[in-house]
C-alpha cells in the first residue's frame, strides 16, 4: 500500500502542474488590461501603469509569470491582486463559508442518495423504484438556478423555514437550504449508482451464496451487496466534494453567501486573475488529495481489490 501510495503522489505532480498551467494560461490570455480596469474610467499616468506592470510582471511572457507564479506557491504564497491585497488574506475570510456548505451539501447527497438508492434497489420494478427514478431524473433536468430561486421563494419567503439568504444564523441553519440545492445533482447521481448497483449484486452468486446459509436479510443487504455497491458511489462522491466547492458561485449568489464562489465571480468582473487563480489552485489541491482517499478506500470496502 505504501509503494501504491508514494505512486500515486508521484502521478499527482504532472497533473497539478499541467492543470494549474492551462488555468494560469487562460485566465491571464483573457483580452483587457487588468490596470486599466483597476483604474476604471479616470485616467492613469503612464510612469504608474508602467510601475504596475512591473510589479505584477505584467510584461513578461505568460509562461515566465507562471513559473514565478509557482515559485511564490512553493513558499506558501498565492500572490497579491492588484490593489496589493494578500489573495490567502482574501480567500481565508471565505473559506469557512464555501467549505461549509460544500460539507453539509455532500453530506446531504451522501446519506440521502444512498438511502433512496437502497430504497429503490430493494424494490426493482416498483412503485418506489418508479419514484426515486422520476424524481432524480426531474433533479436532474432542472438547472440549479431555477431550482434554487424556486427554493428560496418556497422555503424561504412564502413558507420560512429556512432563513431566505445570508449566514447570520450560523452552520448548519443558514446553510441547509443553498445545501439541499447545490446537493441536489449530486443526490441524483448518487441514488441511481446505489440503485443500480446494488440491484445487480443481490442477482450475484455469492449473494445466492450468503442466502443458502442461512443468513438474514439485514447482513446479506449491509455487509455484502451493499458493500462491493458503494465501489462506484464512493468514486462520484470523492470528485464529487471538489466539485461542491468549485461549482458553489451560482448557488452562492442566490442565497448571498459570502464565500470563495462569491469572490471568484467578482474577481472575474473585475480582471483580478490572481484571486481566480489562487482560488482554482486550492480548489485543484483539493481534488487532487480526496482522489488519492478514494483510491485508497477501494481496498476497505471490497477485499479483492489488491494494489501490490
Amino acid at each position: 500500500m505504501r509503494r501504491y501510495t508514494l505512486r500515486r503522489l508521484l502521478q499527482a505532480v504532472p497533473v497539478f502542474l499541467g492543470t494549474t498551467l492551462l488555468i494560469y494560461l487562460m485566465v491571464f490570455a483573457l483580452p483587457g488590461d487588468p490596470i486599466n480596469a483597476l483604474a476604471g474610467d479616470k485616467p492613469v499616468p503612464e510612469s504608474v501603469v508602467a510601475a504596475l506592470r512591473a510589479r505584477y510582471h505584467l510584461d513578461d511572457p505568460l509562461l515566465v509569470q507562471y513559473g514565478k507564479y509557482m515559485i511564490g506557491l512553493l513558499h506558501g504564497d498565492l500572490g497579491e491582486n492588484y490593489d496589493g491585497q494578500r489573495v490567502a488574506d482574501m480567500l481565508a475570510g471565505r473559506w469557512g463559508v464555501t467549505l461549509r456548505l460544500a460539507v453539509t451539501a455532500w453530506a446531504f447527497e451522501l446519506v440521502f442518495g444512498i438511502a433512496l438508492g437502497v430504497w429503490a434497489g430493494l424494490r426493482r420494478g416498483r412503485l418506489a423504484d418508479t419514484l426515486v427514478l422520476g424524481g432524480t431524473t426531474l433533479l436532474i433536468a432542472v438547472p440549479v438556478f431555477v431550482l434554487g430561486y424556486g427554493a428560496q421563494l418556497l422555503f424561504g419567503v412564502r413558507w420560512p423555514v429556512f432563513p431566505s439568504a445570508g449566514t447570520d444564523e450560523g452552520w448548519p441553519v443558514g446553510y441547509l437550504l443553498p445545501a439541499m440545492v447545490l446537493g441536489s445533482l449530486g443526490l441524483s447521481y448518487v441514488a441511481r449508482l446505489t440503485r443500480t448497483g446494488l440491484a445487480e449484486n443481490l442477482r450475484a452468486d455469492y449473494v445466492r451464496t450468503a442466502r443458502a446459509k442461512g443468513l438474514s436479510r439485514a447482513r446479506v443487504v449491509g455487509r455484502h451487496t451493499l458493500r462491493n455497491s458503494l465501489i462506484p458511489v464512493v468514486t462520484y462522491l470523492g470528485v464529487d466534494l471538489g466539485a461542491l466547492m468549485g461549482g458553489a458561485i451560482v448557488t452562492e449568489g442566490i442565497f448571498n453567501l459570502p464565500g470563495i464562489g462569491q469572490q471568484v465571480f467578482q474577481s472575474i468582473q473585475l480582471k483580478e486573475g490572481p484571486v481566480v487563480v489562487g482560488a482554482v489552485t486550492l480548489l485543484v489541491l483539493i481534488f487532487l488529495v480526496v482522489n488519492l482517499a478514494v483510491d485508497l478506500l477501494y481496498g476497505l470496502l471490497d477485499p479483492r481489490i489488491r494494489y501490490e
